[in-house]
């Protein structure tokens, strides 16, 4: 008796156990996909603002706005295409580990982008301009050498895999019209001889209807089965 409490009691609490770790996995998932949510709305508005600060405000802050723009939307589309190139081929690991060492430049400049927006000394913004802007097309060059590369990688591949199954498809519509270079062949007229056994044998199969007139006739006997078969000189003969 002892032994199913103690049984019991450890289902219980492997049960109790699998509950919880149900129940935080599902807490962190939601957790995650709130912030996620929250991050790409607080995205969504922060380029939105540099766009609109971009086409507003003319002059060396308007220009600040619309590199950081162009930075942040050339490292997202980046990041995008090779996490979602890695997931079926195994080389863009080492290019996104090259990404990342990117990225880590790319937030550097757009923290100084950013912290030059408020910048009061318009002259001194203007000063600092050429060099934010050669290191901004520096980044968003590299950046879309390995987006482009990416892309180019996988429409090879699609490319490739099409080439592929359109020669197999090919092979088998062949095989598949086999029947019309059978149908081409030239037909064999019949020997004489076997016109001759046709007629032959057709005259059996005109017979064969008389045979069964003459069954339905109730006039002859009928054949008995082999049940129905009567030892007939068991039978004694009537005298009368």
């Amino acid at each position: 008796m002892d032994v199913v409490i103690a049984v019991f009691a450890v289902i219980f609490l492997l049960l109790v156990s699998l509950a919880a770790w149900g129940t935080v996995k599902a807490v962190g998932a939601a957790r995650r996909g709130v912030d996620r949510t929250i991050t790409q709305a607080r995205r969504s508005v922060e380029d939105t603002t540099l766009r609109a600060r971009s086409l507003a405000q003319p002059g060396p802050v308007g220009e600040l706005a619309e590199l950081r723009l162009k930075l942040r939307t050339s490292m997202r589309a980046t990041q995008q295409a090779l996490e979602a190139g890695s997931a079926d081929d195994g080389s863009l690991k080492e290019s996104l580990g090259l990404f990342e060492r990117l990225g880590a430049h790319g937030r550097e400049l757009d923290g100084d982008l950013k912290r030059l927006e408020s910048e009061p000394d318009r002259a001194t913004l203007a000063e600092r301009l050429p060099g934010l802007r050669e290191r901004t097309e520096q980044i968003v060059s590299s950046a879309d050498s390995l987006r482009w590369a990416a892309r180019d990688r996988a429409r090879r591949f699609a490319e490739d895999d099409l080439e592929s199954l359109s020669a197999q498809i090919d092979v088998e519509a062949g095989a598949l019209r086999h029947w019309d270079r059978v149908e081409e062949t030239p037909q064999q007229p019949a020997p004489e001889t076997s016109r001759g056994r046709g007629t032959e044998q057709e005259a059996p199969r005109q017979k064969a209807p008389r045979e069964d007139r003459a069954a339905l006739n109730p006039s002859r006997p009928r054949t008995p089965n082999p049940w129905e078969k009567l030892d007939r000189q068991a039978r004694p003969e009537s005298t009368t």
